[in-house]
């Protein structure tokens, strides 16, 4: 997943994500979507709806007799991808070319499993075949692109953070990650009891 980082290629469309995504989503509105009210970054959140709907179809999938529950569940998924889709977006603004590179891939990927989804879910509808297994190559898709969202978060540090470092200027401690210091408050020192 590191290679990604290094791929120039990607920053041509990741760059043409960015601009209207820049314009969007910069300012107060754009805060808020990214989580400063809560102090959490939002999309992570919003993004265990569709997950778990989808997984949980394609293990319904599994059980005789489910075949409605399974489609309701997909249907449940397409329902609330846009607004976790949307709050990708907010958090896209904030990252670094690296960190955009990877990003757009993780939207593709996404946007992938999403269309894959739909189909499943039409084909369910329709009673045709090919639903269920549309369904599990959806969740595989999914699977990959979520792996890209960790790797933003985990190893890159996309929005790690981001919201502490206004409250370390308060005297709280110094928040590190990997080793390095993101706040500069050098007055910090641990209270000893």
């Amino acid at each position: 997943m590191s290679a990604l980082e290094e791929v120039q290629a990607l920053d041509a469309p990741a760059a043409a994500v960015a601009r209207p995504v820049d314009e969007l989503f910069s300012g107060q509105a754009g805060e808020e979507l990214r989580g400063r009210r809560l102090g959490h970054p939002l999309h992570p959140l919003a993004v265990t709806l569709p997950i778990g709907a989808w997984a949980c179809s394609s293990l319904l999938d599994l059980v005789p007799g489910n075949d409605e529950a399974a489609r309701r569940l997909v249907g449940i998924g397409l329902l609330a991808a846009p607004a976790a889709a949307i709050l990708g977006a907010a958090d896209y603004h904030d990252l670094d070319e690296r960190q955009r590179r990877v990003g757009f891939c993780h939207l593709v990927l996404n946007l992938v499993a999403t269309m894959i989804f739909a189909a499943s879910y039409r084909r369910r509808r329709r009673g045709a075949a090919g639903g269920k297994l549309l369904g599990a190559l959806g969740l595989l898709v999914l699977g990959a692109g979520g792996a890209l969202g960790g790797h933003l978060s985990y190893a890159q540090g996309a929005g790690i953070f981001r919201w502490q470092r206004a409250q370390n200027q308060t005297g709280k401690a110094p928040v590190t990650v990997n080793s390095r210091r993101l706040a500069t408050d050098t007055a910090w020192s641990p209270k000893r009891s």
